[in-house]
């Protein structure tokens, strides 16, 4: 089987321009400061903060594994998905709560009724700050090496979920946690994570998605149009959420059941197929791989499809365990990001940083393909 040797201008690369990590500095900082909040909740109300911490991490875990089923094609990488969830629980609820508090004494500055003020703070206020200090976690990974990892609307749809999510884990703590007794603590977490453990995720995905149409325009213009566009979007979208639980029972449930829903079920469908997009346009760019040498024919019979990929890795459990899983995952992982990188050049994104990254990617799957072993044992492997 044909071994290819890493060229050696690998060696005089500066630094790898795929490498994106999250400082362990900042996110062990904001881990404390979410604990530290944690337990002057639990300081002032023990019992409640309790219920809270144990029924929010609940559903938050069960929105998460969600996201990641979507993000199985192309894994982010796990500390920047650490680091989004807690900007979400950190960053974002404290700029929140500080926004919200100059907003309402804005409005109340004024002579204003104290119900319009409350409406005005809940249906208004709440949903411009919330969704700006989450979508600022998104606009932070659009500049930088970041951006190599904002390939697809997958990838869009997961950071902007990721972050919601822990927003949502806080936010919940801090309502349940407040209630006057057991039972109204319990009533406030079934309204927010039985009815709506993904309602934070959904109006962050709006602003999701004007990202991603924003990745694919040169305009500055243009990019900022369609970034508008996504807060926009999730901003109407809170708004109608919060307003409707403000107006009565009637109108939050009308606007659950006839529109909350729907969107959600749009937003599934829309994952999903962009899920798929992302393994077409892999299986588009391996012909070309094994023209180049980079894979082998049969290796790119099970490149892929999830599916395929899946019965490959079975096949290497069988032969060298959990290490040949490994190689066999991370020399998969590479094929698809050399794809990506691929795609974004046929694209016409293609400048000079772009084509180092299509260098280093391709030099990537030789590297892994040298640490996988049972790839040799795999050569004869193919997937009809």
């Amino acid at each position: 089987m044909h071994n290819p040797v890493t060229p050696p201008i690998a060696r005089v690369l500066p630094r790898r321009i795929r490498k994106v990590g999250a400082p362990i500095g900042t996110i062990i900082l904001l881990g404390l400061i979410a604990g530290l909040i944690v337990i002057g909740l639990t300081a002032v109300n023990p019992v409640g903060t309790a219920i809270g911490f144990v029924l929010s991490s609940v559903a938050m875990a069960g929105v998460i594994l969600a996201y990641l089923w979507l993000d199985r094609w192309e894994p982010e990488p796990p500390r920047l998905l650490v680091l989004a969830f807690l900007w979400g629980a950190t960053v974002a609820v404290i700029l929140s709560i500080v926004l919200s508090l100059w907003f309402e004494s804005l409005v109340s500055g004024g002579a204003v009724e104290t119900a319009s003020v409350s409406f005005m703070s809940v249906a208004v206020g709440a949903p411009i700050v919330e969704e700006a200090a989450k979508g600022l976690f998104l606009l932070i990974m659009m500049t930088g090496r970041r951006r190599n990892e904002m390939n697809s609307l997958t990838d869009c749809l997961v950071y902007a979920g990721i972050t919601a999510a822990g927003f949502a884990w806080l936010e919940d703590i801090l309502y349940i946690s407040s209630g006057g007794s057991l039972g109204e603590s319990l009533l406030t977490a079934a309204m927010r994570l039985i009815m709506a453990p993904f309602a934070h995720p959904l109006f962050t995905t709006m602003f999701g998605i004007g990202v991603y149409f924003a990745l694919q325009r040169r305009n500055p213009l243009a990019k900022m149009g369609c970034i508008a566009l996504g807060y926009a979007g999730a901003v109407t979208m809170h708004g109608l959420w919060n307003g409707s639980s403000v107006v009565g029972p009637e109108a939050y449930f009308g606007v659950y059941l006839l529109w909350m829903v729907p969107i959600f079920v749009l937003a599934i469908i829309l994952g999903v197929g962009s899920r798929r997009r992302e393994q077409r346009i892999v299986a588009e760019k391996l012909p070309g791989m094994v023209a180049a040498g980079l894979i082998t024919e049969n290796e790119a019979s099970w490149l892929g499809s999830i599916r395929n990929r899946k019965l490959a890795i079975h096949e290497a459990r069988r032969h060298g365990g959990k290490p040949a899983v490994k190689g066999v995952k991370r020399f998969a992982s590479q094929v698809v990001e050399l794809a990506f990188v691929r795609d974004r050049i046929d694209r016409g994104f293609g400048d000079a940083r772009v084509q180092a990254l299509l260098n280093e990617e391709a030099y990537a799957v030789h590297e892994a393909r040298a640490a996988a072993p049972t790839l040799q044992w795999l050569a004869s492997y193919r997937v009809t």
